[in-house]
């Protein structure tokens, strides 16, 4: 009895167990980009994003009033003093330790005296309150301070306004958006009209060298992307199309409809012969029989390639780096932008998580906004 067909598999808690681990380790990224987009620099490079609700111990690197501002120093009895907070207003952080060298960041405690070059002292607070005394009127930058201090959770949309807004127009990251947007939507749409209209020849129509043309459709699924770049480049400058988002849109296309014909082919030919039979017994042509019987029944087969298409477009990076980018930032490209700020914002930690996930929310939020078309669309669409 145990193996009647119909009956639960001995496994079936084996592939659920499988399925939850394979989607929590692909979400456990994207929680901690999402985490630590809202988190500063500090925060990120002192604790890991789990521990964000809590406490963490950081060393931090802090550093006094210029003694050069206005009001910052002042002459009490002979001495020149320069006082202040190190965490520039008092809050809920507190310093364990903290010393003047980086070298030895934990030679004082709470409410110890340094004494620094020329009669100097530093007295410094748990709350980061500090005293800076001298001999002598005090010049120059601010005394850095090396501490070890427990910080609170803190969380800000800066690194949002920072990402977002900051900058020139043409550098900011909502440029780039909406050129990955440029880029995207009509490189999803070309391919899914193209390649309907061949995977319905393909599947209904009877011509010679179909089969064929459907060997050299699956043939091309297996050539790498890599080994056209170059040549249908030399094409697009020779023509005129070069570097600019029609020449892109088309490398998008084409790239991309050996798997929408392939996709769509089988899904097409799986559906119910007698309607299609029935519809041309009443006169339609194949035009018709293409627009009201054939794309309404093939919705699910159309969203998944689409949801395909547009995941791949989005995170591009070769195909734009090869046919969009130009000398002027333009046309840049969200995945193009992202390297740029690790190029030229490496320690910045924060803006770089944020960038990564305004990058991939959106392919995200098509995904589950869609993942019922793809699931019915890749079991439909099978091969047969």
């Amino acid at each position: 009895m145990d193996n009647i067909a119909g009956s639960k598999s001995s496994l079936n808690w084996a592939v659920q167990i499988s399925v939850v681990a394979l989607v929590l380790l692909w979400l456990f990224p994207t929680i901690g980009l999402l985490v630590s987009s809202f988190r500063t620099t500090d925060q990120i490079s002192g604790s890991g994003w789990w521990e964000s609700l809590f406490p963490t111990e950081q060393n931090l690197t802090l550093r006094t009033a210029d003694p050069d501002d206005e009001g910052a120093q002042n002459l009490v009895n002979g001495i020149y003093i320069v006082e202040g907070n190190l965490f520039g207003t008092a809050g809920d952080a507190q310093i364990s330790v903290w010393g003047t060298s980086s070298r030895d960041i934990d030679a004082n405690k709470i409410g110890d005296t340094a004494e620094l070059k020329d009669g100097e002292t530093m007295t410094v607070k748990g709350d980061g309150t500090y005293r800076w005394t001298s001999p002598v009127e005090l010049t120059g930058r601010g005394q850095r301070v090396f501490a070890t201090a427990t910080t609170p959770p803190e969380f800000t949309f800066e690194n949002y306004q920072n990402v977002l807004f900051s900058g020139d127009s043409t550098d900011s990251m909502a440029k780039a958006f909406f050129n990955t947007l440029t880029v995207t939507i009509p490189a999803t749409i070309i391919p899914i009209i193209i390649a309907a209209f061949a995977a319905y020849a393909l599947a209904w129509m009877d011509f010679p060298g179909r089969a064929i043309l459907i060997a050299i459709v699956v043939g091309l699924l297996v050539v790498p992307l890599q080994l056209a770049l170059i040549p249908v480049l030399r094409l697009h400058l020779g023509i005129g199309i070069g570097k600019g988002y029609l020449g892109v849109w088309l490398a998008h296309t084409g790239f991309g409809l050996p798997l929408a014909i392939y996709l769509l082919r089988n899904y097409m030919v799986g559906l119910p012969k007698d309607i299609i039979e029935n519809a041309r017994v009443d006169g339609a042509t194949d035009f018709q029989i293409f627009m009201k019987i054939i794309l309404p029944l093939s919705f699910p087969a159309l969203a998944s390639f689409a949801i395909f298409q547009f995941l791949w477009t989005w995170n591009d990076l070769l195909v734009a780096k090869v046919f969009l980018i130009d000398a002027t930032g333009e046309t840049t490209v969200m995945t193009n932008q992202i390297v740029e700020l690790l190029g030229t914002r490496g320690g910045n930690w924060e803006i770089l998580a944020t960038a990564a996930f305004v990058s991939i929310a959106v392919p995200l939020l098509v995904f589950f906004a869609m993942q019922k078309y793809l699931v019915r669309g890749l079991l439909a669409g099978s091969v047969k």
